[in-house]
């Protein structure tokens, strides 16, 4: 006996099957519990950002060069990490889109995990070269065109603000979205900062301030890059996204009416921002109840923000291969 209950408007087909008689089966899914931003507009965005950033990067780089700043240089990298970060973004959201195949039953939604991991890896990669290059300059403190450096940075104040401004409107969620947010934020703040370095050097001549300034984006890059990395290599992992509590999904499964026990519980993330899951429930004596299996999932979609729901009714935990804890 089989019962589906589909909430999202697309069709799925799946088979099952079991070493244990009489059962019933329950496939429930939806979008999510929580809003996801229009592709359109993701898109737009994310298009915007990277040719700012990308013209920006260009004049900080040549200006960088004539006035002799690896605060600028540091920068400029940086930036480049963003915009490669949000190109990696702009390609998993388009591959998201994709339709499920026979070969790839959830499409590529697993992409923008991968985008997340490969941006982090990169992002630490740069901060290493940064970090490099600013002890060289410690050492040997040279002198730069404060003016140059002051006006430069002061317009990578404006695009990143701007560039971080319209992700934050799409962000939602989405750690890849939010991260390309956060660095944006980030670009803004540090290039302010080399604004006022510039100003500082021309006043006092402190020459090791531009390279100080280097060091400081670079822990910046660092310590937001951890968060991305550590968020990206778990759900790369498959383990329960942050946010969902497993203990209180799992008690609320087995609070539901007619429900003796659970098992086989399985919660993951099909990408950053969507959630599956699977659960066999005991119901001893249970019928055909599409009602009850709508219910569960119209929950699990809005208060834990699972949308991919796989429920697996049984009447007798004691047949089920998978019903030992130590099973998977």
């Amino acid at each position: 006996m089989h019962d589906h209950a589909h909430d999202n408007g697309h069709k799925h087909g799946e088979g099952h099957s079991h070493d244990h008689g009489k059962a019933g089966h329950g496939h429930a899914h939806g979008p999510g519990g929580h809003h996801h931003p229009a592709p359109d507009k993701v898109t737009t965005s994310l298009v915007v950002g990277v040719v700012l950033n990308s013209v920006f990067i260009v004049a900080e780089i040549f200006y960088g060069l004539i006035a002799n700043s690896v605060a600028l240089l540091a920068d400029a990298f940086h930036n480049a990490g963003d915009v490669l970060g949000l190109v990696l973004v702009w390609i998993a959201v388009w591959l998201a889109k994709r339709r499920p195949s026979p070969r790839r039953t959830y499409g590529y939604l697993k992409t923008s995990i991968f985008a997340a991991l490969l941006n982090a890896a990169i992002l630490l990669v740069s901060s290493g070269a940064i970090a490099w290059e600013a002890a060289l300059r410690l050492a040997e403190p040279q002198p730069i065109v404060e003016g140059t450096v002051i006006w430069v940075a002061f317009v990578g104040v404006v695009i990143n603000g701007f560039s971080a401004w319209l992700i934050q409107r799409q962000a939602g969620s989405d750690i890849n979205m939010r991260g390309a947010f956060l660095h944006l934020a980030a670009d803004a703040a540090l290039s302010l900062g080399v604004v006022v370095a510039a100003i500082v050097i021309g006043w006092t001549g402190w020459l090791v301030l531009d390279p100080l300034v280097s060091l400081v984006i670079v822990a910046v890059i660092a310590g937001a890059t951890w968060g991305l990395l550590r968020d990206s290599v778990q759900l790369s992992l498959d383990a329960v996204p942050a946010g969902i509590d497993h203990a209180a999904v799992e008690a609320y499964l087995a609070g539901l009416p007619g429900v003796t026990a659970v098992h086989d519980l399985h919660i993951w993330p099909l990408s950053t921002t969507e959630t599956a899951l699977t659960a066999h429930l005991v119901r001893p004596g249970a019928g055909h109840d599409d009602t009850f299996l709508a219910a569960t999932a119209d929950t699990l979609r809005d208060r834990f923000n699972i949308g991919h729901a796989t429920l697996q009714i049984e009447w007798d935990a004691a047949a089920c291969r998978l019903a030992p804890e130590h099973v998977i």
